[in-house]
């Protein structure tokens, strides 16, 4: 007698159940382990970056055709941070992407903007967190006021802003790990003053790039009331490195959609493709499965050279895995 006291018929029948509910939980142990529920889908609208100017608007129409998927739903330009008069947005850059974002009621903007002038230009470590404190204190709110008026004046205030990118490396002045609590001071400063514009509706994209880099991205995350989207910059990088490997790294991709399910936030990908591992259909193929996976509120293909697979002639079998991908 089995210790439960149960007959052969019913220790068969409680057998045949468990061998079900284990059955059921095999696809989720198999599917790279997932520990928690996904983010929130918005519906995985794609972009191409073809250039910043009003020559990068006129070249979405031919990438559109190249792609052959429809409409390019979201167009996508950079603020150049060279002064804060280009951060405030100059209006000859702006005003081609308004005229296109006017065409359409389902069109949308992506507009990454910088959180500091001279942003290329190497400034030093210990520069930057004195830039980083004078901003956590308001220095610089005027600026990002300017802008927000600016945009809205342009009918661009659904714009979704993706403020300080790559924060988590060394590109950029805007970056974090000089003084992460003052960045975060400062992400939640510059969203709170585009925020007071009369009118604006925009969304705010915490994007670092992917994997720690020179800090770990959660480090500079300024708080759920002042982001809306999660994003992540994810190139083919470094060399050697599989798409597998991409998403199992530490602060990879499976961290960002990870950390986006706990804080209930949609996840983007404002930049992504080829760079270290050159003309690899295999990682297109990850990504592109991986944004029908996780339905990101916008995915940008980066489209020049090396990284791109329409103008850049040198991905030929990468590019058609991404034509090929549904």
């Amino acid at each position: 007698m089995h210790p439960s006291g149960a007959g052969p018929a019913a220790w068969k029948c409680a057998l045949c159940v468990l061998v079900l509910l284990l059955s059921a939980l095999v696809p989720l142990a198999s599917d790279s382990g997932r520990p928690g529920p996904a983010p929130p889908p918005s519906g995985n609208a794609a972009s191409i970056f073809t250039g910043s100017d009003g020559a990068g608007v006129g070249r979405l129409a031919a990438a559109e055709k190249w792609r052959g998927r429809g409409p390019l739903r979201v167009g996508h330009t950079y603020l150049p941070g060279g002064t804060w008069n280009d951060i405030e947005g100059p209006p000859g850059l702006l005003a081609p992407w308004a005229r296109w974002r006017a065409q359409r009621t389902d069109r949308v903007l992506v507009l990454n903007v910088p959180m500091l002038d001279h942003n290329e230009e190497g400034v030093p470590d210990a520069r930057v967190a004195a830039l980083l404190g004078q901003a956590s204190r308001g220095a610089f709110d005027a600026h990002f006021r300017t802008l927000a008026e600016r945009l809205v004046a342009l009918r661009l205030a659904d714009t979704i802003v993706v403020l300080g990118w790559e924060m988590n490396g060394v590109t950029y002045t805007h970056r974090c790990g000089p003084d992460p609590a003052a960045w975060r001071t400062y992400w939640r400063r510059v969203v709170t003053a585009m925020r007071s514009v009369t009118g604006q509706r925009f969304r705010f994209d915490f994007a670092p790039s992917r994997g720690r880099d020179a800090v770990p991205w959660t480090a500079c995350y300024p708080g759920d009331d002042w982001v809306d989207v999660l994003g992540m910059d994810a190139y083919d990088q470094p060399a050697g490195m599989s798409f597998a490997q991409q998403v199992e790294e530490p602060y990879g991709l499976r961290a960002q959609v990870d950390f986006a399910a706990r804080h209930h936030k949609p996840v983007s990908y404002p930049e992504w493709g080829l760079f270290r591992n050159g003309d690899d259909p295999a990682y297109v193929r990850g990504m592109t499965a991986w944004f029908r996976r996780y339905r990101p509120v916008y995915q940008t293909l980066t489209d020049y050279c090396p990284h791109g697979l329409w103008e850049c002639g040198t991905n030929p079998r990468a590019a058609r895995a991404y034509l090929g991908a549904r």
